[in-house]
């Protein structure tokens, strides 16, 4: 029988914050941009259950969330002391299962099917894993348990916050089909409003719809939408202990259309991502911008290079190319970012320009 866990962090970064600083454990704790008295820019990163009460919530604008709770404890974001924490979780989590998939810095798949016996089995083991998780670092999580990875992290939704819930491969239609359409996994915002329009409002309805109509709508992802909807999922995890992109993204202090401002952001960026490349030892050959505009709408543009690099000036080059080429003239920019990927790894050379044809160079991951 495969078993298949999805382990996941409560309010990670939030969680992260109480443990360095107890003494705002029962206080609303708010991760994310600086306030600023209610003009900040940027959104919520996170925040603990007790802001929650209050209205506040992931990628919400920190304005409003300092409207709905002024006297919060606001704290920025810490991604260095998050990335260290989340490779002690993620160390706990290989200690009981041989294969891993880290689908984010506070979530994982494990797979646990040579490891226990039955679903009895599967979730004495999951306490053993967040028994253990919470005794050495003190955070709480969530574990879903089923037999594919769809219905682990729908059951992991279900199990929060700080529990444990099982649901069995035959059982898995019937958990889904009274959700609404947008709590299944995959399904956004726009994708929600398609299907409403449709005629499918429940999961239960969109998993007796028409396969051929589906496709005609929403194209292959059609078809995924129904075996998604139906608790249908293949799919094998992923051991990825690797890096598959390297990124970092800043928020104007105002909207903005000028390109030089778009530039100068892109220069600081890449600067920081370079340094990171470097400590790791990659090079890359993707590069991608993301332009938010003052409308929250977002565009991702790539350009791949035709060798590997490290060099953060191919990095900004690049991401100049693809802001004068695609950023739209005239239109305000709230939020931009960089991203770098089809990453590869090298040993014992400073510059990745040193090689020749790459011949030590290690794939470790592409987009």
């Amino acid at each position: 029988m495969r078993l298949i866990l999805l382990i996941d962090m409560d309010y990670f970064f939030a969680a992260c914050e109480e443990l360095r600083d107890p003494s705002i454990k029962d206080k609303p704790v708010v991760v994310g941009a600086d306030p600023k008295a209610g003009e900040g820019r940027g959104v919520v990163s996170t925040c603990n259950y007790i802001a929650r009460k209050y209205g506040i919530h992931s990628a919400m604008p920190i304005s409003q969330a300092y409207r709905l709770k002024k006297d919060a404890v606001f704290l920025p974001v810490d991604d260095k002391y998050y990335e260290e924490t989340s490779a002690k979780v993620m160390a706990i989590i290989k200690r009981y299962a041989a294969k891993v998939e880290q689908v984010s810095i506070d979530e994982a798949f494990a797979d646990i099917s040579s490891n226990v016996d039955g679903y009895n089995g599967a979730v004495e083991y999951a306490a053993m894993i967040k028994k253990s998780i919470k005794e050495e670092l003190g955070l709480p999580c969530s574990i879903g348990i089923s037999a594919n990875k769809l219905l682990a992290k729908m059951a992991c939704t279900a199990a929060k916050p700080d529990g444990i819930k099982l649901v069995k491969d035959e059982d898995g239609k019937a958990f889904l089909s009274q959700m609404d359409v947008e709590m299944l996994y995959g399904i956004g915002e726009k994708t929600a409003e398609k299907l409403r329009a449709m005629g499918y409002k429940t999961v239960g309805e969109l998993a007796k719809a028409n396969q051929i109509k589906l496709i005609d709508a929403f194209g292959i992802w059609g078809a995924e939408l129904y075996k998604n909807a139906n608790g249908i999922d293949d799919s094998e995890l992923v051991d990825n202990d690797v890096v598959k992109s390297i990124g970092r993204e800043t928020t104007f202090e105002k909207d903005t259309s000028e390109v030089q401002a778009m530039k100068d952001a892109i220069r600081k960026m890449a600067e920081e991502v370079g340094k990171e490349l470097q400590a790791k030892k990659f090079a890359f050959k993707v590069v991608t911008i993301k332009i938010r505009y003052s409308d929250f709408s977002e565009h991702l543009k790539s350009r791949s290079l035709r060798q590997h690099t490290d060099k953060v000036e191919d990095m900004a080059s690049s991401a100049y190319f693809l802001i004068e080429k695609y950023a739209e003239k005239g239109r305000a920019v709230r939020k931009i970012g960089v991203r770098v990927s089809g990453l590869l790894a090298y040993k014992g050379q400073k510059k990745i320009s040193s090689f020749v044809n790459y011949p030590r160079l290690k794939p470790v991951g592409f987009p």
